[in-house]
């Protein structure tokens, strides 16, 4: 039987396992993809750590693009060959969820390399609960994209962080025109909104993160739209308890922005982005902070805020990110700035999990 290597994740163990491994049986709906990126997420081993890898140990890895190897006897064998993304979204395909651009929130909602989010069976994910930080990485064909000559394997492997991105704005609702603040703005997250920016006709944006050196240089991804940048660090040192965040876009924006997008994941600022929002406006979180939100309903209120919590992306969403990847109306290529052998995977998630130095999207070549 052919192996592979495969970095795997076992119980209770906080690092990541280099083994030999079985390559994956191709089975009658199946595609074999010989991994040529793969993204590296932050939530991976707090993931773990929280049980959310339903079979173990497993290979984690929900971002990968490639090559296809094989296929199964129900796939279109000119697919060999083919240049592929992976999407890890497994869901139903039927359900009210499913067919309304909602599969995240489905019975059956699981992410191949990551962990189990539904409360259904899971069958699909008991098969494809394995991901791609290895040498290959089995899918069902339906989860198959062709990615564009123009765009990377490395690139490729991150669509669905764009795609996530996508989302948020999407939920942020009409932007032409628009003032928006991007909270954690020098992440993985907050880089691919501000790429997608311009698409969404956004006039302004307020980029918040905690290091102006690392603000100034994701600022420059959007050369032609106005950005202003508001350090966290230079807020002082009691802005967490004295609304500095707040009064600080305030002073920017007198009348409020239309919209935040917030990506902390801890923290009282994204609680601080959303008190600055304009009447109207629309906070839209993804960060998965658990810091409760003091935030009167009475004040929800009179501001007519909308509060919008989202979780993922879906199949339409990085079908927009490919369309405008392809096109050349977005490029993302600079988004990339870490690349790591298969080999190093566990300094990898070091690095990307400390950020001592910047980071903003970092892939595994394996």
């Amino acid at each position: 039987m052919a192996e592979m290597r495969a970095a795997r994740a076992y119980r209770g163990s906080d690092v990541l396992h280099l083994e030999k491994v079985p390559v994956p049986e191709v089975g009658e709906h199946d595609v074999l993809v010989r991994v040529a990126a793969a993204g590296l997420a932050p939530s991976t081993m707090k993931l773990l750590a929280a049980g959310m890898f339903r079979h173990l140990p497993t290979v984690p890895g929900h971002e990968a693009a490639g090559t296809v190897e094989r296929v199964g006897s129900a796939v279109d064998p000119s697919l060999v060959g083919r240049r592929v993304r992976v999407h890890p979204m497994l869901s139903c395909l039927d359900c009210d969820y499913c067919t309304s651009d909602r599969q995240q929130m489905c019975a059956e909602a699981a992410m191949i390399g990551q962990g189990a989010f539904g409360t259904g069976k899971l069958e699909l994910y008991a098969r494809y609960h394995d991901g791609g930080l290895a040498d290959f990485v089995r899918a069902p064909h339906w989860l198959i994209d062709e990615i564009p000559d123009n765009v990377s394997f490395d690139l490729a492997a991150k669509v669905h962080d764009l795609g996530n991105a996508m989302r948020a704005l999407k939920c942020a609702g009409a932007l032409t025109g628009a003032t928006v603040v991007i909270t954690a703005a020098t992440g993985t997250m907050g880089t691919a909104s501000i790429v997608l920016a311009e698409h969404f006709g956004i006039d302004r944006l307020i980029l918040v993160g905690r290091s102006a050196e690392r603000l100034e240089a994701a600022r420059g991804l959007v050369p032609h739209l106005r950005a202003d940048t508001i350090a966290l660090e230079d807020l002082g040192s009691d802005w967490e308890t004295a609304g500095g965040l707040t009064a600080r876009i305030r002073e920017l924006v007198p009348g409020g922005p239309e919209a935040v997008l917030d990506y902390l994941p801890a923290g009282p600022g994204g609680e601080q982005a959303l008190r600055s929002m304009a009447n109207g406006g629309v906070f839209v979180h993804m960060g998965g902070n658990s810091a409760p939100l003091a935030v009167p309903m009475r004040e929800t209120m009179l501001g007519c805020w909308r509060y919008v919590g989202t979780r993922g992306c879906t199949r339409d969403d990085t079908d927009a990110v490919l369309r405008l990847l392809a096109s050349g109306e977005v490029r993302g290529e600079q988004l990339i700035t870490h690349r790591f052998a298969l080999d190093d995977v566990n300094d990898a998630l070091t690095a990307l999990a400390g950020r001592r130095e910047p980071m903003w999207m970092g892939v595994i070549r394996p």
